[in-house]
């Protein structure tokens, strides 16, 4: 897949630009599935907040994600997926052009993607582009650390590893979050390492990385 790996969506007109060259056609004219399942996963979300991504209200934080003026939006909810086979939903994976996968608690989100199968398909879908806000751009990533996991279940911090840094999100957004706190994240971590701030996001295509960002960023590692 080719990845864009997000702290906040696309919040501005490099990300959008970056966003476009991915794609390889115009926004308008792209379907989108969103993906909210790690919305569940972490206590601070729950109804109000999914319904937020999957309707896509203007003036909220998703219309840098599921509010962008996508051709359609569908919703692809992982959790349902092994009830209904994959005869039914990897044809909808597959017609889409794009995923955009919402945050909430990574290792919650990494355990559905394998028991629906998506992990799987993902190697199949080369010339997919995969949007990733916060944990749905962790996911992506070996470990997320310790620091991030709030899902109880997670029998650790590790995830996909589709590539091989790990990323701390909003930085300086929360007072949690700050640089002093991704210091000692990535010391954890032990690995290369990204924090980014809402204003930046990875490219990742062919194993190839680039950062594009009209914010904060540093590489650990």
């Amino acid at each position: 897949m080719k990845l864009l790996l997000t702290s906040g969506g696309v919040t501005n007109p490099s990300i959008h630009s970056a966003l476009v060259q991915l794609l390889g056609k115009p926004i308008e004219e792209c379907h989108a599935l969103c993906v909210p399942t790690a919305q569940w996963g972490h206590p601070m979300c729950g109804p109000a907040s999914v319904r937020g991504l999957v309707a896509a209200e203007r003036e909220s934080d998703w219309q840098y994600l599921s509010g962008l003026g996508w051709a359609s939006l569908g919703v692809l909810e992982l959790t349902a997926l092994p009830s209904i086979g994959a005869q039914r939903w990897v044809p909808w994976v597959r017609k889409a052009d794009v995923l955009l996968v919402d945050g909430g608690d990574a290792t919650y989100l990494c355990h559905w993607m394998r028991e629906s199968g998506l992990a799987d398909l993902l190697p199949s879908l080369p010339d997919k582009v995969w949007v990733g806000v916060s944990a749905g751009s962790m996911v992506m990533t070996p470990r997320i650390g310790d620091y991030f996991v709030e899902w109880p279940s997670a029998p650790d911090d590790r995830t996909l590893g589709v590539v091989d840094f790990s990323i701390f999100p909003h930085l300086n957004l929360f007072p949690t979050n700050t640089m002093a706190d991704a210091q000692r994240w990535a010391a954890d971590i032990g690995g290369p390492a990204y924090a980014i701030d809402e204003q930046t996001a990875i490219k990742v295509v062919d194993g190839s990385v680039e950062v594009v960002s009209e914010g904060q960023w540093t590489k650990f590692g």
